[in-house]
């Protein structure tokens, strides 16, 4: 799912950097967690070979959105990169 250079950066007040180990780990901790809020996808440029995806999470009180950068690895999409931001 993660290519093995994947990076996340979190755009808050005190912009935070986390590496693919760490959102792994962090994932498995939510595993069957539901969030309770609205998702859309905008497909912003896509290729051959590469994609970027604009993910929006639309909650009670905020909105997250995640701006995703996608290789493709072989037969396989590999999410590069992950940049989020908060409303």
């Amino acid at each position: 799912m993660f290519a093995a250079d994947f990076n996340q950066k979190i755009q808050t007040s005190n912009a935070q950097s986390h590496s693919r180990e760490a959102v792994v780990k962090s994932l498995k901790k939510q595993k069957g967690e539901r969030l309770n809020c609205a998702v859309s996808t905008d497909i912003i440029e896509e290729t051959a070979d590469y994609m970027m995806a604009k993910v929006t999470l639309k909650f009670e009180s905020f909105t997250k959105t995640d701006l995703v950068t996608l290789e493709r690895e072989g037969n396989n999409w590999k999410v590069s990169k992950s940049i989020n931001s908060y409303k």
